[in-house]
């Protein structure tokens, strides 16, 4: 009997949907892509929803990995979230409250990722920064690379206290040059050269080419 394959399921917001990306559809779409030619590779599944943040993906975790397992009491045993960007933004104005708090996102995040790797091999990745100069958007939020920076620090923290592989984003993609190139005109999402960017990042991290190398010797 063959074996099942093995599958990694991504959960996010738009940046996992690929939205910007007409060309190849989003980073995680380009790293499906390559592993669909690669004899042994994992089957991936993105599962992003736009203007997902930690409350949704929260909610819906559970069920997206369950109903994943493709074979009969099988499971994916591989997670990657990218989340946190939705989170950041300050609802109706400059100075407003934000989407969830830095404190609730704290708590809500070390719950989740607890939840998590109780169940699955989890890995997460860091926020991208925006273009403050095309804010606010949808004319209600405003999204500032502090918040971006200070959030994606809250989630490098949790998954050390957890001992979670973290790929931070954040100052990499600012110390390019003309990184603003990287997004859309709206300032937030990534355009095709920003997903480009992120896929060459992820294919190659080294906890994830190793979690595929472990579940290949499975």
């Amino acid at each position: 009997m063959a074996l099942a394959p093995k599958q990694l399921i991504v959960l996010g917001d738009s940046s996992v949907y690929g939205w910007g990306d007409p060309i190849g559809g989003g980073w995680c779409s380009r790293l499906k892509q390559q592993w669909m030619s690669t004899e042994g590779s994992p089957v991936l599944y993105p599962l992003g929803i736009r203007g997902d943040g930690l409350e949704k993906v929260a909610k819906r975790w559970k069920n997206e990995w369950e109903c994943r397992g493709e074979l009969r009491r099988n499971l994916p045993n591989g997670l990657l979230l990218a989340i946190g960007l939705n989170d950041t933004a300050n609802i109706g104005r400059e100075d407003g409250r934000p989407q969830l708090t830095a404190d609730a996102f704290r708590f809500g995040l070390k719950r989740l990722l607890t939840e998590m790797n109780k169940q699955t091999n989890v890995l997460v990745m860091g926020l991208t920064p925006v273009d403050e100069k095309k804010m606010p958007f949808a004319d209600c939020l405003w999204y500032t690379n502090n918040s971006c920076d200070a959030y994606e620090r809250e989630i490098e923290k949790s998954c050390l206290d957890l001992n979670i592989p973290f790929l931070p984003i954040f100052k990499a993609m600012r110390d390019e040059t003309s990184w603003e190139q990287f997004l859309t005109k709206d300032g937030i999402h990534l355009n095709s050269k920003g997903h480009e960017w992120i896929y060459s990042k992820v294919s190659k991290w080294p906890p994830l080419t190793q979690w595929i190398e472990k579940t290949n010797q499975t």
